[in-house]
């Protein structure tokens, strides 16, 4: 009997003596992580920065042509981009009118995020109250008043989030309209060339992406 089983065992074929495990499949390469980065921008028109803050602040003007607007780069990005920043009103400031409790004004300002080409991604809006120098966010520097700062202050703030579709590489912010309530009335303002907001802490999240592909000549 143990003669026949050392016989059988001789008769299996060597390639099912030698049979390798399947190779097994390399793990999927991890997602890339999101980053949080200062984009790279144009404020055709600074307002300043912050004396307390150190904050920088630009102003939003009225305009049809987004060339003209506040220009953010957008890196190579897979999904949507989250461009976020703080959006104020812009008042100009009168210590006699505060103290004469005349200085209150209510400001709505409306603004839009647009590709290159004119097309609205979103809308952003800013409403608040002034009465008092505490409604100021800070004052800006670079003028003739107290300690150096300008009559002009940003007032308010409205944090914005705003999703920036895959394949955007540049955005520009435009201002669409300005409401100010007064004591003696109200005006609306939507002239081009005119100021109808501020911006600061412009901030941009994304999984960074293959970079666009580039027509063949």
């Amino acid at each position: 009997m143990r003669i026949a089983v050392f016989a059988l065992l001789l008769t299996v074929p060597l390639t099912a003596q030698t049979r390798k495990a399947p190779a097994r499949k390399p793990p999927p390469a991890p997602a890339a992580a999101a980053k949080k980065v200062v984009p790279e921008m144009t404020c055709p028109t600074p307002l300043g920065v912050g004396l307390k803050t150190k904050i920088s602040f630009c102003e939003v003007m009225a305009g049809r042509d987004p060339a003209g607007g506040i220009l953010i780069q957008i890196p190579p990005h897979k999904g949507p981009a989250m461009l976020s920043f703080d959006l104020h009103n812009l008042h100009l400031y009168s210590e006699e009118q505060v103290k004469a409790r005349r200085a209150f004004s209510r400001y709505t300002a409306t603004i839009g995020v647009l590709t290159m080409d004119n097309t609205l991604i979103s809308r952003a809006v800013v409403q608040n109250e002034f009465r008092t120098a505490a409604d100021l966010v800070d004052r800006v520097g670079g003028g003739a008043g107290p300690g150096g700062a300008k009559a002009v202050a940003p007032t308010g703030i409205e944090s914005i989030v705003i999703p920036i579709p895959e394949g955007e590489e540049q955005v520009s912010l435009l201002g669409e309209k300005l409401t100010v309530d007064r004591i003696d009335g109200t005006a609306a303002y939507t002239q081009a060339g005119r100021p109808i907001a501020v911006v600061s802490n412009i901030a941009l999240e994304y999984k960074p992406g293959p970079p666009p592909k580039r027509p063949k000549r």
